[in-house]
């Protein structure tokens, strides 16, 4: 495959979607990024910059910007979809009607979709069937990427052809993507670890300190490797980037809006004015009560989600919540063993 001939479109301008799309223009591949807003768009194609999302980030001359979705729904060849997940069924949807035989389709979107329950990986297979589908996670905070820092990212798929492709357009020397053919343990780590981020951000806005904060992300990583592995996952991805190096970054840098959220809850607010104060809200606000539900329908211990749950979505007091954890019978240290 000449992976120079295939056109690729990142849809969705937000911080993820602007520093993909720059890489993979960098790289000097031919790549499209889609904009809803064509206002936006023109001020984009005008200034090199995508001023809402990354103002100091100068775009490559060679990047493309189109807000024409059925536009590029024809012409591309890859699909890398960054959108918020409650938008990802209905982008897909318009892609779906217009779509080449034999495009890949690439999931950066870490967010269950409310109403259905599923993973955005799954949407993409209902609305656009029989393409190979790849889901890209990891420790990536955009502000760092769009700063060359350091970082890797996990491609994963059952298609090594569409993992050999992401590895080669978009790897560069700071920005390193390892293969995974555990595609639901992948997605479902960089899903779960916004719940966590959350949680973070309430023990810091509560005050805590570094061994608080090691227990709460140790714990965290226990209870996200026993739900995925309930839904089929191999709890050994959790040690990887997308497990436990995904959660790290979430859990500890004020780039996460997650984590932003967090502290802002634990520092006295309730969620409306906690998402209020930061302009934005976050998908682990979603997905924590996706996640209670599905839990206890499959009778999975989630104590952590379930206090998050009660913080956020049932107004319980959070140092209610945090002396009630703390009260909890004491288990095993490690659930998983290596013979």
């Amino acid at each position: 495959m000449d992976l120079k001939s295939l056109r690729y479109a990142v849809l969705g301008a937000g911080s993820f979607g602007t520093v993909l799309a720059n890489i993979i223009a960098e790289n000097d591949y031919q790549c499209s990024m889609w904009m809803r807003d064509e206002s936006e768009a023109a001020e984009a194609r005008a200034s090199g910059i995508n001023t809402r999302y990354l103002p100091n980030l100068q775009l490559p001359d060679n990047l493309h910007i189109d807000s024409r979705l059925h536009m590029l729904a024809q012409e591309c060849d890859v699909f890398l979809f960054t959108v918020p997940s409650c938008a990802v069924r209905e982008v897909a949807k318009v892609v779906s009607a217009h779509i080449k035989p034999g495009a890949f389709l690439i999931s950066g979107t870490k967010g269950i979709e409310p109403v259905s329950s599923k993973l955005m990986s799954q949407v993409l297979e209902e609305e656009i069937p029989g393409h190979e589908i790849g889901v890209l996670s990891g420790p990536n905070l955009a502000k760092e990427i769009s700063e060359r820092q350091l970082t890797g990212s996990v491609i994963a798929s059952h298609s090594a052809e569409l993992c050999a492709l992401v590895q080669e357009v978009m790897g560069n020397s700071y920005f390193r993507i390892y293969s995974n053919d555990d595609r639901t343990g992948v997605e479902l780590a960089g899903t779960l670890k916004n719940i966590y981020a959350i949680l973070s951000g309430i023990a810091s806005g509560l005050g805590f300190g570094a061994n608080s904060m090691s227990m709460l992300i140790t714990r965290s990583l226990a209870e996200m490797s026993r739900f995925a592995s309930a839904q089929g996952a191999n709890a050994a991805s959790y040690l990887g980037l997308s497990g436990v190096g995904d959660l790290i970054a979430t859990c500890t840098s004020p780039l996460s809006r997650n984590y932003q959220i967090g502290l802002r809850v634990g520092q006295g607010m309730n969620l409306e004015q906690a998402v209020a104060d930061l302009g934005q809200t976050a998908e682990g606000v979603n997905t924590v009560a996706v996640v209670h539900e599905r839990a206890a329908q499959m009778n999975i211990p989630m104590p952590l989600c379930d206090g998050l749950y009660e913080i956020l979505h049932a107004n319980r007091p959070t140092k209610e919540v945090v002396a009630s954890l703390m009260d909890r019978d004491q288990t095993e240290d490690v659930e998983y063993k290596v013979n």
